[in-house]
């Protein structure tokens, strides 16, 4: 595995605060939103690690990694039209809460891939992408955003009456 370097280091600290960002979104507000300060700091910090995604070149090209950050910001863009216009009227909360969801799942999967294959320094524990022990994890991670996302949805559908005021706002009252 090649050294990281400085904006390796970057992306990966920026990221660490953007995954706890997004548990502790997600565990008080159930849904990610712009309309509330830790939201706007999540997204912010997905962006950023995003972004800075597409300058890492460690494994010889564009590879999956690149194309996460991709699907990252376009998911980032989507949730925020959805939220912010409200395209589909009362249908948008669903695809906003879809788009900034993915965006863990997104951070997730190159996230534990990289753990695995540099950790243990000088040992770590997997060599490969195909190794089962990376895919175990890529899949109790998708198993894991289809129940939480599928939860996500019934609540914003048992929230549907005080949504029709006001998408984003009603969406995350401050408790």
């Amino acid at each position: 595995m090649p050294e990281m370097t400085w904006l390796g280091w970057f992306h990966t600290v920026l990221g660490v605060f953007a995954l706890l960002t997004a548990g502790y979104t997600l565990a008080k507000y159930r849904v990610i939103s712009m309309a509330l300060w830790v939201g706007k700091t999540y997204l912010l910090l997905t962006v950023i690690v995003a972004g800075s995604a597409l300058g890492i070149y460690n494994q010889g090209g564009f590879g999956i990694a690149h194309m996460l950050g991709v699907l990252t910001l376009v998911a980032v863009v989507g949730g925020a039209v959805m939220e912010k216009f409200a395209l589909f009227g009362a249908a948008s909360k669903y695809f906003q809460t879809i788009g900034y969801t993915s965006t863990v799942l997104f951070h997730m999967i190159p996230a534990i891939t990289d753990f695995l294959r540099r950790l243990p320094l000088g040992d770590p524990f997997v060599d490969s992408f195909d190794d089962p022990l990376v895919v175990n994890f890529h899949l109790a991670f998708l198993a894991l955003y289809a129940v939480g996302l599928g939860s996500q949805l019934l609540w914003l559908k048992a929230q549907s009456g005080a949504l029709e005021v006001e998408p984003s706002a009603a969406l995350c009252k401050e408790q």
